[in-house]
């Protein structure tokens, strides 16, 4: 990995001192222009790529929600001091008032204060929020910003009308997935960006550079598959808030696109269109048994897609990957909801599977032997409700519930709107396991015994029900939240908020949550976690004002329908 060092002086032009520079410096010292041009919100509401008519998507992608109104989305950074690079820096904004007029709860002013001082900042601009401000322990990662981690504080900052913000760190990151990017002398494909970044900053010699990791540091060297898609999903995010959609047409947000979709849309060996992945590259980050298909990363990969096809230019390359994205949507959508979804009808038909069936006329296509179901989910399972299951591969069906990819299903429309309400009827009806006394589990059932130490390699941190072995992680609140206010169910969002409330702010914002009703602060949790105070924040605005909901979810497509119900091969 080439990382890029550059002498700036106080007010962040380079110093030309030494007159030496790379080429990684001048091509850094041209991009970060980008970051300083003025690019004023335009108050007319410039037609996004949201709102394009429904003839000019291929295929007959619908429209999503149109934009929400600009007032609150114009207010730029007009009285943020930039010469200042500490992340605890306090910026001058105000915290935000009850769009309905009503007093905010108390906690909401706490959290945007600790918003404020995880602001991470490069050459005097903000370009993200740290993980964790929590300095009690060693900070191993903590003080990086991450991409996943960034995302509920950047829709905080778009729901407040600070979007500059994000339009940093978007540039910023794009710019870091350009680096070359080596582990162990194997080169990783281009489209990958980053887990985390650091700034560093020297004060003697006045300057600044960025250290960014593509897993060469991760616990478990694992590099992360999900970064990309959340990228994309953000990006369409910020042009959905701020109607402007001129930063995903610049040239090179089309291209950091473009190496991505070239990356995960990639043809190999497989028989599937869901996406192939090792254990550990998604939130949850170490080994769980999760890797082969897992829900999570199939859930963004599809809203990941969907977001592309609408922010690609209709030039002819931009045209090429549209062709290639509405055929693997029409598959994958077919795929995720005929075999990753299970109710108690697809419950009892799996019971009675027969095995060793051959030919394209096999119904236990996947060949899995009844006797593998747990016990677990016969009494798990309620009469109304469902879910997208774990993972499904040869022989193996993870019958195991994560809450991240049954969100992100609603919100992607990648659930049916029928789907979408078992996953909400299930909640209600499991809501002391899924829920508890801390929201949210992040998986369901934790795994224990024997099974553990095999599945986990005996990783003391993920222990039962805790961490990601089945803890309770107060981010996920504002997923939840989001899929409560798609399905018209407010009052489970609002229940889980109160809960959140009950404890978040006393036990000063930790990480996650351990105990099967999530009573403990976790053995390991970091306080001060920045997404969780930001999962809270964008709960609370998006419960109170549901027109930020734009921002993260997709309207159904009802063309989307499968291109067929057998395989190919049988065509001749």
């Amino acid at each position: 990995m080439s990382n890029f060092t550059a002498d700036t002086s106080q007010n962040g032009n380079v110093n030309t001192a030494d007159d030496v520079y790379t080429m990684a410096e001048i091509a850094e010292c041209e991009f970060s222009r980008l970051l300083d041009r003025p690019r004023p919100l335009n108050m007319e509401r410039q037609r996004s790529y949201d709102e394009r008519s429904f003839s000019e998507l291929p295929n007959g992608f619908s429209p999503l929600y149109s934009s929400r109104n600009a007032d609150n989305s114009s207010r730029i950074f007009d009285h943020l001091d930039y010469n200042v690079h500490s992340p605890g820096r306090r910026s001058g904004f105000n915290t935000p008032r009850s769009l309905l007029g009503f007093e905010a709860h108390p906690m909401v002013a706490e959290a945007w204060e600790a918003l404020r001082r995880s602001l991470v900042y490069f050459r005097g601009q903000p370009v993200g929020t740290i993980a964790a401000l929590d300095n009690s322990e060693e900070e191993l990662n903590y003080d990086q910003v991450f991409v996943r981690d960034f995302v509920p504080s950047a829709l905080a900052f778009l729901m407040n009308g600070e979007p500059e913000i994000v339009k940093n760190f978007i540039l910023k990151t794009l710019r870091l997935q350009s680096w070359e990017k080596k582990i162990d002398r194997f080169q990783l494909g281009e489209g990958v960006m980053p887990a985390s970044f650091k700034v560093l900053h020297d004060p003697v010699r006045n300057y600044e550079t960025l250290i960014a990791d593509f897993g060469e540091s991760a616990i478990g060297r694992v590099a992360p598959v999900d970064s990309g898609f959340w990228w994309i999903i953000l990006l369409r995010a910020y042009t959905k808030s701020t109607g402007d959609s001129s930063l995903a047409e610049l040239p090179e947000c089309q291209k950091g696109m473009h190496l991505i979709l070239s990356l995960c849309l990639s043809e190999g060996f497989d028989t599937f269109p869901t996406l192939l992945c090792a254990d550990g590259c998604s939130m949850i980050d170490r080994r769980m048994g999760v890797y082969g298909y897992p829900i999570e990363i199939q859930a963004l990969f599809f809203m990941a897609l969907r977001c592309a096809l609408l922010l690609l230019k209709h030039d002819d390359e931009g045209k090429e990957f549209m062709e290639r994205i509405v055929k693997r949507l029409h598959a994958l959508s077919y795929h995720m909801r005929s075999y990753f979804w299970i109710d108690l009808k697809q419950l009892n038909d799996i019971y009675r599977y027969k095995t060793e069936e051959y030919s394209h006329t096999a119904v236990n296509k996947f060949n899995v032997i009844p006797d593998s179901l747990p016990e677990w989910i016969f009494d798990f399972m309620p009469t109304r409700g469902g879910y997208f299951i774990g993972n499904v591969s040869p022989a193996r069906m993870d019958f195991r519930w994560f809450c991240l990819g049954n969100c992100i299903a609603i919100l992607s429309s990648l659930a049916t709107p029928e789907q979408s309400t078992a996953i909400m009827d299930l909640i209600e009806s499991r809501w002391e396991e899924l829920v508890g006394e801390m929201p949210l589990k992040v998986c369901y059932p934790a795994i224990e015994s024997h099974e553990w130490r095999i599945v986990t390699g005996c990783d003391p941190k993920n222990t039962r029900w805790s961490y990601h072995n089945g803890g309770s992680w107060p981010v996920l609140l504002w997923l939840l939240t989001a899929a409560c206010i798609k399905t018209g169910r407010p009052q489970i969002a609002r229940r889980a908020i109160e809960l959140a409330e009950a404890r978040l702010l006393k036990d000063n914002w930790p990480e996650y949550y351990d105990g099967k009703l999530g009573r403990y602060v976790g053995k390991q949790a970091r306080k001060s976690q920045t997404w969780s105070i930001a999962g809270y924040q964008v709960a609370k605005m998006m419960l109170e004002d549901p027109s930020h909901l734009g921002m993260v979810s997709l309207e159904e497509d009802k063309q989307m329908k499968p291109l067929m119900k057998r395989s190919n091969s049988w065509t001749f």
